[in-house]
């Protein structure tokens, strides 16, 4: 589903990705974790086209996307949340869920100007099934509230929604759990294997809460300065000195 091949990124004198090789098979729930500054987000922001690689590719279901814009990844069918919550603050909820749904209208130009032909169905229908996400993350009631006067845990729910509305075949999340409760964050970790498996998704995301790390990734790759230090398993990650070394800031003997 994606593969990097020696991935890097430059900002003047800084390597911020030094050849990032991933390999992430269809279906899988794969981790990103890393302490800060390790490069996680610039990652991401590789990935999806917000940056252009330095040195290296990416190559999505088979296509190498250098040179494509954000939306022309999102477009093959890779969709991401952000670290900073990047919702349409003074929309709707609803409307915040239509607009990525509109990447797979049929309509014209001129039957949406003129109101004409296919526009009313499609705009039916691309309400319905925005109504229907947003069921699955409880936040129907609120459909016709802006999205900036939703609680947080809300807004992140939201966010995660509207990817989901691009279709996407990998999803990328970025912190999902940042500013959760503890009980918000176990409620996220089921939701994060059901929309895995009733989407039939594949999923790669970045996340500082170990817990949820450990509870939902099957394999998860480490970061530290730009570097990838280690891969595995969760139990392989938990044990090795090379990972606690870089959390803890001390040589493990």
């Amino acid at each position: 589903m994606l593969k990097t091949n020696k991935l890097s990124i430059m900002f003047g004198g800084l390597r911020a990705v030094s050849n990032l090789n991933l390999d992430i098979k269809k279906g899988q729930l794969v981790g990103l974790i890393g302490p800060n500054g390790a490069g996680k987000t610039t990652a991401f922001n590789l990935l999806t086209g917000v940056y252009q690689p330095t040195e290296g590719e990416v190559m999505f279901d088979g296509k190498n996307t250098r040179g494509l814009k954000p939306f022309q990844v999102t477009q093959l069918g890779m969709a991401r949340t952000f670290q900073n919550i990047r919702l349409f603050a003074n929309l709707t909820v609803l409307d915040n869920v239509k607009i990525a749904y509109h990447f797979h209208v049929k309509y014209s130009v001129a039957e949406a100007v003129f109101r004409l032909g296919r526009y009313f169905s499609e705009e039916a229908e691309i309400e319905e099934k925005a109504i229907e996400l947003l069921k699955i993350f409880g936040l129907e009631g609120k459909k016709d509230e802006l999205a900036k006067n939703l609680p947080y845990g809300e807004q992140r729910r939201l966010e995660i929604a509207r990817a989901l509305a691009t279709k996407p075949k990998l999803l990328l999340l970025d912190e999902p759990a940042a500013g959760m409760n503890p009980q918000e964050t176990h409620d996220l970790m089921n939701l994060i294997r059901w929309i895995r498996d009733k989407f039939d998704l594949t999923i790669l995301l970045i996340e500082h809460d170990m817990g949820l790390v450990m509870g939902v990734c099957e394999h998860i790759y480490v970061l530290e300065y730009g570097s990838l230090i280690a891969e595995g398993t969760p139990e392989e990650i938990k044990q090795n000195p090379r990972v606690i070394e870089a959390y803890l800031g001390e040589e493990v003997s």
